[in-house]
């Protein structure tokens, strides 16, 4: 039985340092280093903005007439619409679109491999200093290029992330709570960008060095994918939450969980990336970062299983277990029930949450194993 205490212990562990533990310790840790980023904001490279889009014809007319609008130099300023092998109207609208705006380019992707696979063959006719990467349905700030831009402040830093902000925040329960758990991560995501490096960026709105940019395997994702590397390779990867992007959360629970799902696909790749982060001399406090913002996060999945194994075989021999057996019993019903019931108890409606987060991560591993993970996926129509 003692295995199964220490096994108890240890998921236990886990579940409270990655959901609790770390976010309070670097919130401490944030108001006793008190760093802040420097900008440059009379810095005005050339900028090309990449849109990669498969299918968008109901958003891409918006998207362009929104970049239209971006607070930069025209004169530095080039628009690439990666088409990954669309079939609908969307390469028909850049075209148009481009014939009176010399600035936008439309580049064709033959092969539907996905979004990192077109970013990877657009990249390469791109030859200004910096890269910016948006989504179709992503409309930007004015200021938003200009603010990612000026965070290139020193040579070290390869990788700026900007803001997301969610415009139907308080529309339902499925957007509120996602709204709610992405105004939390953002406070994290900011303590470590002004205190050395992010673990991770955000796919609706970063800018990258054209010279660092590097072509990963077309199942990653970059805001996964980069920051990680830069900070392997003694680079920054940091958060402007100044430069904003604007998107629709998703209104129901199948868009939302089929996009964690997505974002699930190569959890097993991040849980430990290369074992050389935990040096702790070289790397600093990104093995602290990586560690409970990442390591733990994406073994949540795992932790829990075992939490419930080994609360379940402890349950027979102390009564303590047996309670807390039936503590954890309550809270997979709860979540069963709030699923059939869509109640607006506050409580409920957080446990809901929380285990479809935990059930996209155990079918995203599912996926992983079976060979079933994709480079591509079906867009959530209720955030267009």
């Amino acid at each position: 039985m003692k295995l199964f205490f220490i096994i108890f212990i240890v998921a236990l562990f886990i579940i409270f340092w990655g959901n609790i533990g770390y976010q309070l310790s670097l919130i401490l840790i944030g108001k006793l280093t008190k760093k802040k980023n420097k900008k440059t904001l009379s810095y005005f490279p050339e900028v090309t903005i990449m849109v990669v889009a498969h299918n968008e014809e109901k958003v891409i007319l918006e998207k362009l007439n929104n970049l239209s609008k971006i607070d930069y130099p025209k004169e530095k300023l080039k628009i690439i619409v990666a088409s990954d092998n669309s079939t609908d109207r969307t390469n028909d609208i850049v075209k148009n679109y481009s014939k009176s705006n010399e600035s936008v380019e439309l580049f064709i992707v033959k092969a539907r491999k996905g979004k990192t696979n077109a970013q990877n063959e657009a990249q390469k006719s791109v030859d200004s200093e910096i890269l910016v990467m948006t989504d179709a349905n992503a409309m930007l700030h004015p200021k938003a290029i200009i603010e990612l831009v000026s965070s290139f402040a020193s040579d070290d830093i390869c990788y700026v992330s900007g803001k997301l902000e969610y415009t139907n925040g308080e529309n339902n329960q499925t957007s509120e709570n996602e709204s709610k758990y992405w105004g939390l991560e953002l406070k994290v995501r900011e303590i470590e960008s002004n205190i050395q490096t992010i673990t991770a960026g955000n796919g609706a709105l970063y800018a990258v060095r054209n010279k660092d940019y590097v072509d990963f395997s077309p199942i990653e994702s970059h805001d996964s994918s980069m920051p990680i590397y830069y900070a392997l390779q003694g680079k920054r990867a940091i958060a402007n939450h100044d430069a904003i992007a604007y998107e629709k959360a998703g209104e129901n629970i199948e868009d939302e969980f089929n996009r964690k799902v997505r974002m699930n696909r190569v959890l097993l790749l991040h849980i430990l990336p290369s074992i050389s982060i935990f040096n702790f001399i070289k790397y600093k406090w990104f093995s602290y970062f990586y560690f409970g913002h990442r390591t733990c996060r994406y073994l949540l999945w795992a932790a829990h299983i075992m939490l419930f194994i080994s609360n379940f075989i402890l349950s027979f021999v102390s009564p303590l277990f047996m309670m807390l057996l039936l503590l954890h019993t309550s809270f997979i019903m709860i979540a069963l029930l709030q699923q059939f019931l869509n109640t607006n108890f506050i409580l409920f409606r957080f446990i809901h949450y929380y285990s479809i987060t935990i059930y996209a991560q155990v079918v995203g591993v599912f996926y992983s194993l079976t060979g079933k993970s994709k480079p591509f996926w079906e867009k959530a129509e209720s955030t267009r």
